[in-house]
């Protein structure tokens, strides 16, 4: 478990430089990614410990280039839409998403992620895809009595069943 803090990204990310105004699922070498199997971590507060928690054969991370987004509509007495503004979110707002995530993060009992890092992951074992294995932490969870929320006995929960479903997977490819 950690967050391979003195890691290297994924050597596909080395081409890139720079901001994007791509959001983080249409970076070019998040897409890349994708078709080796990689898949975005997930981006809700609750999983935000996953990648702390995930096998480090089976995670992988690429910086953060991205730009978050922010959409402003305006509404007429009728609730129809009669304009919209995107903009790019300010620095401010991306400290206090960050900060939030931080403090979900230690209500897990999980230490502040390093900042600018897009997490990958791949599906463990049987599971074909990331939303498999969260169904199965979903499950193990209910079955055991723990609220699935951002917590330390979710996330031990998760570490525990992570590390178990890897290294039955392993066991049968040897």
């Amino acid at each position: 478990m950690g967050w391979d803090t003195d890691g290297a990204p994924h050597t596909v990310a080395l081409a890139r430089t720079g901001r994007s105004e791509q959001e983080p699922d249409r970076l070019p070498e998040v897409r890349e990614l994708t078709e080796f199997g990689w898949e975005l971590a997930p981006d809700a507060p609750m999983w935000g410990f996953l990648p702390y928690v995930w096998p480090e054969d089976r995670r992988t991370w690429v910086p953060d280039r991205s730009t978050r987004w922010a959409v402003e509509t305006r509404l007429d007495a009728t609730g129809t839409i009669t304009g919209a503004i995107c903009q790019p979110l300010s620095q401010h707002d991306l400290d206090v998403l960050e900060n939030d995530a931080n403090t979900d993060l230690a209500e897990a009992g999980v230490p502040p992620r390093p900042p600018g890092r897009l997490w990958l992951l791949r599906p463990i074992a049987d599971h074909e895809d990331i939303d498999s294995v969260l169904d199965h932490l979903f499950t193990m969870a209910e079955t055991r009595g723990i609220e699935a929320r951002s917590s330390a006995a979710f996330a031990a929960l998760c570490a525990d069943e992570l590390r178990s479903l890897h290294a039955t997977a392993r066991v049968r490819l040897s």
